[in-house]
């Protein structure tokens, strides 16, 4: 099976595609969500990393004292963000949960919720998992979504006419009530490292909201 070849269940694509990746990729942790990190929650506390893939948040968070719970569909991805683990001296921060996030959700309150490029072409209620991802930050907490704002050479949707959301309209879908501060919401350009050590310019749609106390 190709990655361009359509599927409808999240498991089999996922899987497959992490399966197919080099294990290192992935390991290092995205730089826009580290700068906001380090900006915004400079005080570790417990973190939800959503669609975690290969750990390269999950496992800078941990070094950072951060509590992760990790969380991806592909066993894959989870075997190899436990191994990252262990090489890192984290398994006790590290905490690989698997989720199918279009049907089931972690529980609990997290000081900090990221989902760093959360995209799929398998059809789910990708709103609604946002807006559970909202309701999963505690008092105080931040909200991180950090999505493509254009696509890569490297991009599964390298190819196709594509359409990305501006950080308004992603902020606007949370429909969010009145308890939020918005701390980032904008659209940066970065030279971004692919599979293979390519280079692209690319964008990025931040946004960065804070639940009021």
């Amino acid at each position: 099976m190709r990655d361009d070849v359509a599927v409808t269940d999240s498991t089999t694509f996922w899987e497959h595609h992490y399966a197919r990746l080099d294990a290192g990729w992935g390991t290092a942790p995205n730089p826009v969500l580290a700068d906001l990190v380090t900006a915004l929650a400079p005080a570790p506390g417990t973190a939800l990393d959503l669609g975690c893939g290969h750990g390269g948040d999950a496992l800078w968070l941990a070094g950072r004292g951060w509590d992760v719970t990790a969380v991806d569909v592909a066993p894959t991805a989870l075997d190899r963000v436990a191994a990252g683990a262990r090489a890192g001296g984290v398994t006790d921060r590290v905490h690989p949960v698997r989720h199918d996030l279009a049907r089931t959700f972690p529980a609990g309150a997290f000081d900090l919720v990221c989902a760093t490029y959360f995209h799929t072409p398998v059809e789910i209620p990708r709103a609604e998992v946002l807006r559970r991802a909202a309701a999963a930050v505690a008092p105080n907490g931040l909200l991180i979504v950090v999505e493509h704002g254009s696509v890569a050479p490297w991009s599964w949707q390298n190819g196709q006419d594509v359409r990305f959301p501006t950080p308004e309209e992603v902020r606007a879908a949370l429909d969010l009530d009145a308890g939020w501060r918005t701390e980032r919401c904008h659209a940066p350009r970065r030279t971004a490292t692919g599979p293979g050590g390519r280079t692209a310019t690319v964008t990025d749609t931040v946004v960065a909201l804070r639940r009021t106390p």
